[in-house]
């Protein structure tokens, strides 16, 4: 597809289908945030608007302008198991969700999104059926090879369907990090419900909204994620695909998430969590444009505080280097303007990165390796929602006088 195609705008909000939608924070053109580039594609790198939007009708934060889903993701080069701290919740995970719907051998579990299997791998132990669902081509194909059954696919009511006539109801159907990814997130939904058998449920977890404002976690925002969502937000959204909220869970992972379980069923949501939760998001002012625009203004000064570091480090005549190569970390450099100039080089443990250069900055990403034949002075961590993780790994470097930079919430040397 050509990048004259590859965008378009939409005009109403993708929940409530209201008009009355405000801009409150410009992240200016942008790169795709997964869009690595070989060496000969540096001068095709095609930016668009990262533009951000409140919604007076019922208070969704979104994007408008949508990438079409075939360029984002049928060749995508993040896979879930290369790290330690997602292995860790995906074990949980599958534990928590087989004690609570007594999951028993021959049951179904389709996750949407399944990317290389590693959360269906963790179900192994309960003898139940599982099947993938995954766009990206490349990464269905390493599920596949794993022995995680995955159609390639990109999972709409639809395709749902058509799934229940092949392989019958599902005990659950999981969809982690994958409602904020899809203009009709009604549809999705819609979709897993309609697969389950009479007391299935649908498990899904996205990052909340209130973790991305306290902990400024603005890099969070790239064209993947459309929408950004407050439990308030997720009960509107649940309501109108026939699902009613019996579960609410705050987990850290990916810088702080909820895990929503829903059944089929109109019903007012009876989950005290949730209405506590939209209780305290009401006393924070989430429902008012104000709150949002105060979020923008330290989003500017933390994008000045992050440079005056740099520089500074760069004028003492320290030498910088990255760790990770994640797409958020993309919104921070391309926000921020850190090019390969100020960070010559940034590692990362994925192969599927290695050897491509980050969009938009052109900064080369080279094996986790480099660090020790290099030595930086310091590595700024962009992918800060897993640095405890990172810090241990590198204790050697660490030892040898090594620091690290952590950018969010405000720039911090450790």
């Amino acid at each position: 597809m050509s990048t004259s195609n590859a965008h378009r705008r939409r005009s109403t909000c993708r929940i409530c289908g209201g008009k009355a939608l405000t801009m409150f924070l410009s992240l200016g053109p942008s790169p795709l945030a997964n869009g690595f580039l070989r060496g000969e594609d540096l001068d095709v790198d095609p930016v668009y608007p990262l533009d951000v939007y409140f919604c007076a009708g019922c208070n969704l934060i979104q994007l408008l302008d949508v990438i079409e889903p075939e360029v984002l993701f049928r060749h995508y080069l993040y896979v879930t198991g290369t790290s330690d701290t997602i292995a860790e919740h995906n074990l949980e995970y599958a534990a928590t969700i087989a004690v609570r719907l007594n999951l028993a051998p021959g049951d179904l579990v389709v996750e949407v999104a399944s990317n290389d299997g590693s959360l269906l791998d963790c179900f192994r132990p309960y003898g139940v059926r599982t099947l993938g669902v995954d766009p990206a081509a490349n990464v269905a194909a390493i599920a596949n090879l794993r022995g995680i059954q995955t159609i390639n696919r990109f999972f709409n009511s639809e395709v749902a369907a058509e799934i229940r006539q092949q392989y019958g109801p599902a005990k659950t159907v999981l969809a982690n990090n994958v409602l904020a990814h899809v203009d009709d997130p009604v549809d999705l939904l819609r979709g897993a419900a309609s697969l389950l058998d009479g007391d299935g449920a649908v498990s899904f977890e996205v990052p909340y909204l209130v973790d991305l404002i306290e902990g400024l976690e603005y890099d969070t925002i790239y064209h993947e994620h459309l929408s950004y969502f407050s439990v308030s937000t997720i009960m509107r959204l649940c309501r109108k695909a026939g699902l009613s909220i019996h579960r609410v869970e705050h987990h850290p992972v990916h810088g702080g998430s909820i895990r929503v379980t829903a059944c089929p069923g109109a019903g007012e949501v009876q989950c005290a969590d949730a209405l506590a939760m939209v209780e305290e998001e009401d006393r924070r002012g989430m429902g008012t444009l104000e709150f949002y625009e105060s979020f923008a203004a330290v989003v500017r000064s933390n994008r000045t505080a992050n440079l005056g570091l740099l520089n500074g480090l760069k004028a003492a005549g320290a030498t910088v280097a990255g760790y990770g190569a994640p797409a958020k970390g993309n919104t921070f450099l391309n926000y921020c303007g850190m090019d390969c100039g100020m960070i010559p080089f940034t590692v990362d443990k994925n192969p599927l990165k290695v050897g491509l250069y980050t969009p938009g900055m052109h900064i080369p990403v080279l094996p986790v390796s480099t660090i020790e034949e290099r030595r930086p002075d310091y590595l700024l961590i962009l992918p800060w929602n897993f640095a405890d993780e990172i810090m241990r790994q590198q204790e050697p470097y660490r030892a040898g006088g090594g620091r690290f930079i952590i950018p969010v919430p405000e720039p911090r040397v450790v």
